[in-house]
């Protein structure tokens, strides 16, 4: 290959590089991290770093089930109110019935599955829309939570060191939460690009009418998506309890929000075909980064959730720009 060829070559890695989302979040995150460094001796420190990292595991194991969704061109609002429920069934079947407290987080898992299998049944199979469709499922799940619980938290007595350890646990000084996050985020960025039935779940947000002539069966892939997500949901609600040792019924609240903000600050697309689940995971970070340093220079709750709201609208405004940018591209190639 000639010096010139190679050049060329470099050239267009670099100019895709600078056009990708997760470059631009990244950059920002940086610039967050020194800014906030300068501003609040408190943000480097070992505690409010691990701090950080803890807050924002659970949301990003919920922003990846959250991203394959919105990949398909779908959307889960009952994220919240499955990781909820997922912890007062774990939580009321030990404290209530006196079962293995390992077996009670299982069957609530299964049960948080239940439930996306449900979501993804009635959009894949019967054809009903997303938002509607898991708006529903979000009150169904809530309610269940505050049902079992008539509304109070509920604490756990002594419970396994083991299942602690999961949540509250340190790994050489690592909290087990976040190694288990990373490690979920690692396997789900591995199977979207490298396996070909998640990259049917691509195919299926970028065109699903195109994705059923090639003889993908889209109907299996949201029933699958939903599942997923609703499974990852109820994964962080198991390691929410492991951390706290409570069961609250009004846990997650606003958590589906925050993960779908992240999402499409990663570059994930509203209409689906677009994204990537490190993006999400930047997204996270980012969005927890700017709250944390909201806290430590003493701003209203109010203003964060303000902030949190701008962002948001931001973040959809500039997808739905960056869509419409791309479809005149798609017309004048055409023309």
């Amino acid at each position: 290959m000639s010096i010139n060829s190679q050049t060329v070559k470099k050239n267009s890695v670099f100019r895709g590089l600078k056009g990708h989302r997760e470059t631009t979040v990244f950059m920002v995150i940086i610039f967050l991290a020194v800014v906030l460094s300068i501003i609040s001796p408190y943000f480097i420190t070992s505690s409010n770093l691990s701090t950080t990292a803890l807050g924002l595991s659970s949301d990003g194991i919920i922003a990846i089930g959250m991203c394959i969704v919105l990949l398909t061109g779908g959307i889960d609002l009952s994220v919240g109110s499955v990781m909820a429920m997922s912890m007062v069934i774990t939580g009321m079947l030990y404290v209530d019935y006196g079962l293995n407290i390992w077996l009670t987080a299982g069957i609530a898992l299964l049960f948080s599955i239940f439930c996306g299998f449900i979501s993804g049944m009635l959009i894949g199979k019967v054809g009903l829309n997303p938002m509607i469709t898991t708006l529903g499922m979000m009150n169904m799940t809530r309610g269940v939570a505050y049902v079992l619980t008539r509304g109070s938290p509920l604490s756990l007595p002594s419970v396994d060191k083991n299942f602690i350890f999961l949540g509250a646990g340190k790994f050489f000084g690592v909290p087990m939460f976040v190694i288990v996050f990373i490690i979920l985020a690692l396997i789900f960025h591995f199977l979207l690009n490298n396996v070909t039935t998640m990259r049917k779940v691509l195919y299926t947000g970028s065109s699903e009418k195109a994705a059923k002539l090639s003889g993908i069966n889209t109907s299996n892939i949201k029933l699958g998506v939903y599942m997923t997500s609703a499974a990852l949901a109820g994964i962080a609600g198991i390691l929410s309890l492991s951390r706290f040792k409570v069961a609250t019924p009004n846990a997650g609240i606003g958590t589906e929000m925050r993960v779908i903000s992240a999402c499409i600050i990663g570059g994930t697309s509203l209409i689906g075909g677009e994204g990537s689940i490190f993006g999400a995971v930047l997204g996270v970070l980012m969005l927890n980064i700017i709250n944390n340093g909201l806290v430590l220079l003493n701003v209203s709750v109010f203003w964060q959730d303000l902030i949190s709201g701008a962002i948001l609208i931001t973040a959809v405004t500039v997808d739905f720009l960056s869509q419409k940018n791309k479809a005149k591209k798609r017309i004048q190639k055409i023309i």
